[in-house]
């Protein structure tokens, strides 16, 4: 029921992220409409996006910002390393 206080949101999004977001809620017992209220409120409690924001390789900006400086002071330093396992434990040390 929409009330006076009540105003209404329209979105447009493709087919597909619909239909997967749905099953997504659905398995929360949730519903589009709640979730995006949800959405919204936490938002505006947390004054930013409710969640990190990442890449497809998984890393948050940071970390691909800490990537990227451990990488050019790696090659400044000339050091040398078997793996990128191994620049990145170098590059968080302490």
């Amino acid at each position: 029921m929409i009330t006076k206080n009540n105003k209404q949101i329209q979105i447009r999004i493709d087919a597909k992220t619909k239909t997967e977001a749905n099953k997504v809620l659905d398995n929360l017992g949730m519903d589009m409409s709640s979730a995006v209220k949800l959405f919204l409120r936490q938002m505006i409690k947390v004054g930013n996006l409710p969640f990190e924001l990442r890449g497809e390789n998984g890393l948050t900006l940071y970390n691909t910002e800490i990537l990227r400086e451990s990488i050019i002071s790696a090659k400044n330093s000339h050091k040398i390393f078997k793996d990128g396992a191994s620049l990145i434990k170098e590059a968080l040390k302490d």
